[in-house]
């Protein structure tokens, strides 16, 4: 357990770290509009960003330059500048007394780093030696979906394909897939700079590092912290991750199979109740979710529910969820919520 009560009963002097990433910037609109209670916000970043202004509830607040001097009398940092950045600061935000809520892969997988879904894992949220983590963002969007059909009857395997947009390659990404959709309608030949290969009217499997037994980091993150999200170290589940040209919002397609029979009537319903998430679903008109449905919503989107038609004790689902807002932003700040319940 953290050393010191957290949090505090008063407004807290919170501080951003990476404040000006696309991440960053949807963690200060959900702070203002959820009205978390802070009495100083500080932005903070690197030495090139230092001095920039950003607007917070009206106001402009000064970017500073991280130092440690910055975390001096801190209740809380939200961190989105990459594991880097997360794991050079830690000591330094721990020893001021802050919590960091942690938005990179740095900790995830730290059998001392709590790693919170709050609808699914929030009796995990107070085991925290002051740092937790937030999830990677297909990981939030699929946890949402499996847990509550999960109480209902124990999972045996789960295959899930991603579909996953620019913004989850941050701003620069979406900017250029904007330009280079421009270039192609232009009949110009699209030149990536920020991502590998052009996204403009294209995709391809996701870009991050490969591993040893070939599936890239961004499938095993899946794969690993859904496991230890819901408790099921044995869960049986592989994935395969796309990179789609949408400017923001992911989308899964999601087989699951169960140990026992479990009805799709049950499982639509489960789901229509599950804290978090809401049904798409039209089978006459053949509407189900789309990323346009979610983008810059809470909610995860669920729809398409089926049985598997080769398996009796499978089912079919799709969903999409903006990772950019409940895939990331909005996790970390209802973790913090959860604790400030806590009290």
């Amino acid at each position: 357990m953290f050393s010191k009560p957290f949090l505090p009963e008063r407004p807290l002097t919170v501080a951003v770290l990476g404040s000006s990433g696309a991440v960053g910037q949807e963690l200060l609109q959900l702070l203002e509009e959820r009205s978390f209670p802070i009495n100083e916000l500080r932005l903070l970043a690197s030495s090139r960003s230092a001095g920039k202004k950003q607007v917070w509830k009206g106001s402009d607040i000064s970017v500073q330059e991280v130092t440690e001097d910055a975390f001096k009398d801190v209740d809380l940092v939200f961190a989105s500048a990459g594991g880097s950045v997360s794991r050079h600061w830690q000591e330094t935000i721990k020893s001021s007394g802050a919590l960091l809520i942690d938005n990179s892969s740095a900790f995830r997988m730290d059998p001392d780093v709590p790693l919170i879904v709050p609808e699914v894992n929030s009796y995990a949220v107070l085991n925290h030696k002051g740092i937790i983590a937030n999830p990677n963002c297909t990981t939030i969007l699929l946890s949402l979906i499996l847990a509550p059909l999960a109480e209902q009857s124990p999972l045996k395997r789960v295959v899930v394909s991603t579909y996953q947009s620019a913004s989850g390659a941050g701003a620069l990404a979406i900017q250029e897939l904007k330009e280079l959709s421009q270039d192609v309608l232009n009949g110009k030949t699209p030149t990536s700079k920020v991502l590998p290969y052009s996204l403009a009217f294209n995709l391809f499997l996701h870009n991050s590092p490969l591993e040893k037994n070939n599936y890239c980091e961004e499938e095993m993150k899946m794969v690993n912290e859904t496991r230890k999200i819901m408790g099921l170290p044995d869960l049986c589940l592989t994935a395969t991750c796309v990179r789609v040209p949408v400017f923001r919002a992911h989308s899964e397609a999601v087989n699951i199979e169960f140990v026992d029979d479990f009805p799709v009537d049950q499982a639509r319903r489960c789901l229509m109740n599950a804290p978090g998430v809401e049904l798409i679903e039209n089978l006459d008109t053949n509407r189900f979710p789309m990323p346009n449905d979610v983008a810059g919503r809470d909610p995860v989107a669920v729809g398409r529910v089926r049985q598997d038609i080769s398996h009796p004790k499978a089912i079919e689902l799709w969903l999409c969820g903006d990772q950019i807002r409940k895939g990331a932003a909005l996790n970390a700040i209802q973790i913090a919520e959860l604790l400030l319940q806590s009290l």
